[in-house]
């Protein structure tokens, strides 16, 4: 009798151990499961930022290009400026009219008081306006 007890007992414990190692593997399952859907969320994460990253550096290049492009446009305008001073001695220098600018002189006022083309009053105008 003891025996049998004992053995009914054992069987119990071993169902009983059976049943808790069962759902332990399903909820390692389930975690390893959950564990891959927010690994692949991540790696989804770091393929968009990596792409903004390119995107960013790609525009930042471009930008680059864009401002050395301009440096080679606007490096010689001083000498141009110098030389379009020099030129007519007989009327008011680009000094002047530079001056007139800044004071809020139009188009139209430098073109009568310094003798400049409308074409040379605007462009001491956007040269100096903000001066």
């Amino acid at each position: 009798m003891i025996v049998e007890v004992a053995v009914i007992v054992l069987a119990v414990l071993w169902l009983g151990t059976l049943v808790l190692f069962l759902q332990y593997t399903r909820n390692q399952q389930r975690m390893a499961a959950e564990q891959a859907a927010g690994d692949a969320l991540r790696d989804q994460r770091i393929r968009d930022i990596a792409k903004r990253l390119d995107d960013y550096q790609n525009g930042t290049v471009r930008m680059g290009e864009a401002i050395h492009e301009l440096r080679a446009v606007v490096a010689p305008l001083p000498d141009k400026l110098l030389q379009l001073e020099q030129r007519d001695p007989g009327s008011l220098s680009f000094a002047q009219a530079a001056k007139l600018v800044s004071m809020g002189a139009s188009v139209d006022e430098l073109t009568q008081a310094c003798g400049l083309t409308r074409t040379e009053a605007e462009l001491m105008r956007k040269l100096h306006h903000n001066s």
